[in-house]
């Protein structure tokens, strides 16, 4: 309450002062300075015209903007929408492939499992194509070394051929697209055989030849 007294008595204050002040102006003006000249009138003028011309370019530019705005976020809007419809399209010619792969199998009582074959092969070829034009990329682990940046340990087991470390099966692909991963590649990491691993029976089998 006493903010809100204070602010009205400020706004009073503040159009007191401002009467003052008109009132002092208009007093202090003498009436020769109301007299203008033919020149002067006519300066006037063409500034009142200059203002009135820089007037309308400010609507104009205002307006411009504000189209440009309400466009920019339409298309922006569209993107977002049908950002997905260059990658779809080249996915058609994919679904084409297998619908006529179907359309063989069924079409006879004794399918050509060799031609199935190719056709599949092909579908899986056109696919990969698509793919890669999106710049997705296959992250092939066989062989190397397990990073777990790229790739995800489903276990591990150990072998006398992989060193340790190593990726001794890749059970399912990673991809990523650019530099960004998509899926990590799922492994199985390699790891020393222990030690009592070979000669676990050693020991027992030379006691029972002792014994016999």
């Amino acid at each position: 309450a006493a903010d809100k007294m204070s602010n009205e008595k400020s706004e009073e204050e503040l159009e007191a002062v401002t009467e003052a002040v008109e009132v002092e102006v208009v007093e202090s003006t003498p009436t020769a300075d109301l007299k203008l000249t033919p020149e002067e009138l006519l300066a006037l003028q063409e500034k009142a015209a200059k203002a009135d011309e820089h007037w309308e370019r400010i609507l104009r530019m205002t307006a411009e903007h504000e189209n440009f705005k309400k466009r920019s976020i339409r298309d922006r809007d569209e993107a977002v929408r049908y950002a997905n419809e260059r990658f779809v399209g080249n996915l058609l010619p994919v679904m084409d492939s297998f619908t006529m792969a179907v359309a063989a199998t069924e079409s006879s009582m004794e399918p050509d499992v060799k031609a199935l074959k190719v056709g599949v092969n092909m579908i899986l070829s056109q696919f990969q194509n698509v793919l890669k034009e999106m710049g997705v990329e296959e992250l092939d682990a066989i062989g190397g070394d397990f990073d777990p940046t790229w790739q995800e340990a489903m276990s591990h087991q150990e072998s006398a051929e992989v060193a340790d470390g190593k990726v001794l099966q890749q059970l399912r692909k990673g991809y990523k697209l650019k530099d960004r991963l998509i899926r990590p590649a799922s492994v199985v990491v390699a790891k020393s055989p222990s030690a009592d691993t070979d000669g676990g029976a050693g020991p027992d089998a030379t006691e029972t030849e002792d014994a016999e």
